[in-house]
């Protein structure tokens, strides 16, 4: 399945896309796509359901963030092999993480407004998994069980604010905007092997990032596996699992920053595509 929120900011509904590609409303059967919707139980309700049965509606509507109510947006760093060997940086032991504050979420398509004085703003596309039942001190061979779904996630990263400013990324992540996330949520039984999607990000139509789950460190399962020995994992909760190379900093022979105006453009296999438009700050 490919659930979905529509409609305008703070005020989304609940729906599905189709297998024809249309949207449909499941106001009537949920109240949103959030922690009370994704367990399994909840997506089997979903899947029992006809979808020629549910309100169709306009495909123009705007297409908010995929999930409601995060918990936690928790980041992995350095987590594929052809981004650590372009940051010059070694192979990590275990897993590097750190937290996007949730007020960066943000819808797929939405404009991205740049922070005040920002010159270093960059992109990163990364594979999300989306929590769908508690887990804590899971295996690697049950992590997968724990999944509601997959989306899409454009770790937006503000480079002074992360590296200059003194203490952890997190500061650099959670600019406003700075989460675009979906614009669908798929459902795992939808995507076998998370560890075979291609990805790639254009910016200005120009190819940055073009690149492979495959080439992942720690994969999504050894990941959930690591997060759950730390913190209890809810549903709900966002796990971003890393970039591939090209981010904007690791461009040579000089770092690539966005600037007001430029387009962003973010495809997963399976996943559907994300694009936004970056805006200089107004004020």
């Amino acid at each position: 399945m490919r659930l979905v929120r529509y409609g305008e900011i703070g005020q989304e509904k609940p729906g599905l896309i189709d297998a024809a590609g249309v949207l449909r409303d499941l106001s009537g059967h949920i109240s949103d796509i959030d922690a009370s919707a994704i367990d399994d139980a909840g997506l089997d309700r979903l899947r029992g359901l006809d979808p020629a049965s549910l309100p169709a509606i306009d495909g123009s509507s705007r297409l908010g963030p995929c999930i409601s109510g995060v918990g936690k947006f928790i980041c992995i760093g350095l987590n594929f092999h052809d981004h650590a060997r372009e940051t010059g940086l070694p192979i990590p032991a275990h897993p590097i993480v750190f937290m996007k504050a949730t007020s960066s979420i943000n819808g797929p398509d939405d404009d991205i407004i740049m922070p005040r004085g920002s010159t270093k703003s960059d992109w990163e596309i990364e594979l999300a998994v989306v929590i769908g039942t508690r887990a804590k001190y899971v295996t690697v061979e049950n992590a997968l069980d724990h999944v509601a779904g997959y989306c899409i996630v454009n770790d937006v990263s503000e480079r002074h604010m992360q590296m200059n400013l003194t203490g952890q990324w997190t500061k650099g992540k959670s600019c406003d905007h700075y989460g675009p996330v979906g614009p669908w949520l798929v459902t795992r039984d939808a995507i076998p092997d998370p560890q075979k999607l291609s990805m790639q990000l254009a910016v200005n139509g120009k190819m940055m990032q073009d690149g492979s789950t495959a080439d992942m460190i720690f994969s999504v399962a050894e990941i959930i596996a690591h997060l759950s020995e730390l913190m209890t994992l809810h549903p709900g909760d966002i796990i971003a699992t890393g970039t591939p190379a090209g981010v904007g900093m690791g461009q040579k022979p000089d770092p690539v920053y966005l600037r007001h105006g430029d387009v962003m453009t973010l495809d997963i296999e399976g996943l559907g595509r994300q694009q936004q438009t970056i805006l200089a700050d107004p004020s």
